[in-house]
């Protein structure tokens, strides 16, 4: 059943703005409290400010450093240019750390989100690693997402920025992963949204079938190497801005102040297809808004309230003269007419599971470790 606010079946959190259409799975309270409230209740115990947060904050970074004692590098940044990868590399150079950035070239930056970059790394003077992606192989492989009809087109860029930040850190003898994910400002999150970045048997399936390019370059993160990078390089990623008062609106005034970062108008709309992929794919072939999720988790956090999030969900997620160029550009690039785009578009839409995995193998693996773990600690090994 497709649903819609008119509908009598309609419901809407009576806290957040997460509704069964965004959702259908949803659950709620007797009080009309969604199950994402309490999720996020449950998690935000995993974040830490004040004195305890500091003391947590300059602890990982004397690990950190420790580690990589000796090294050219004791850490690895991915850099977007969003405001999350920004204020890490601003808070990592504030520690005292030695990060390697990795940023992703795929094609689709903005101008902006070039000019961002190059402050960044300029202002905070430290390295950057791009690696600049066969666009004829990349732009096949999101072409085979469009035409499978799955939801996560991006599991096509991070797949590729995860695989190679984990070759890097083996080049490198990097033993940590500074990751910009944080709980305050993003945590909600439908897990229908989305799927696993690193199940590369499932993106290889995707291409097979719909793909016409070889892919010989693309970075790839097959089950073996999580074995190898799990098991014998153990790089751990951690997540310092749970460790940190982290408001989105005082952090933006923050990085415009001291790194002349500039706003790109919409969370990670730093890539041109990231853009239209959030806010016209993805509302007109799933409906999913992912504004819900994003302006929830700030009313989870204090940041917003309910009422500001009902206004801002009330604006278009694109403005037509807008919409019009960046159809006209995303489709140019990607060498599709407006008909082949409209008949994708309303292809039915399928699950990630249709197509091969490696899910069950990596979970056969980690209960493989757990069981040995148990096992030594049992006879002392």
């Amino acid at each position: 059943m497709v649903l819609d606010k008119s509908d009598p079946g309609y419901r809407q959190c009576a806290i957040t703005v997460m509704d069964n259409i965004a959702d259908p799975d949803i659950t709620f309270d007797e009080k009309g409290v969604s199950n994402y409230y309490y999720d996020y209740q449950l998690a935000a115990k995993d974040v830490f400010t004040g004195a305890e947060g500091n003391n947590k904050l300059h602890q990982l970074a004397e690990a950190i450093k420790k580690k990589g004692a000796g090294k050219k590098y004791d850490c690895l940044i991915g850099l977007s240019g969003g405001v999350d990868s920004t204020y890490v590399a601003y808070l990592v150079k504030k520690l005292g750390l030695r990060p390697l950035a990795v940023h992703l070239d795929n094609g689709w930056n903005s101008e902006l989100a070039v000019q961002n970059i190059e402050n960044i790394i300029r202002k905070l003077d430290i390295d950057l690693y791009t690696l600049v992606v066969n666009w004829h192989e990349f732009k096949d492989i999101q072409l085979s997402y469009l035409k499978a009809s799955v939801v996560d087109i991006e599991v096509v860029s991070d797949h590729a920025i995860f695989a190679t930040m984990y070759k890097l850190a083996r080049q490198h003898h990097i033993g940590y992963i500074i990751n910009g994910s944080n709980i305050v400002t993003e945590h909600i999150m439908p897990p229908s949204w989305l799927y696993k970045k690193m199940d590369f048997a499932n993106l290889k399936d995707i291409h097979h079938q719909y793909g016409k390019v070889k892919l010989k370059t693309y970075p790839s993160f097959g089950f073996s190497k999580h074995v190898y990078y799990s098991l014998v390089l153990k790089l751990t990623p951690v997540y310092p801005l749970n460790y940190v008062p982290y408001n989105k609106k005082e952090i933006k005034q923050l990085i415009m102040r001291e790194l002349d970062w500039r706003d790109y108008g919409g969370k990670h709309y730093e890539s041109l297809f990231t853009k239209f992929y959030q806010a016209y794919i993805l509302p007109e072939k799933f409906r999913i808004d992912k504004r819900k999720a994003h302006l929830s988790t700030l009313i989870c956090s204090g940041q917003m309230t309910k009422e500001e999030a009902v206004q801002e969900l009330a604006l278009p997620l694109y403005d037509p003269v807008s919409l019009e160029e960046d159809m006209t550009y995303v489709l140019k690039k990607l060498g599709l007419t407006s008909a082949e785009f409209n008949a994708l578009m309303k292809e039915p839409v399928r699950k990630h599971k249709d197509f091969k995995t490696d899910i069950l193998l990596k979970k056969n693996y980690m209960m493989f470790l757990q069981k040995t773990q148990r096992l030594r600690k049992a006879f002392k090994l």
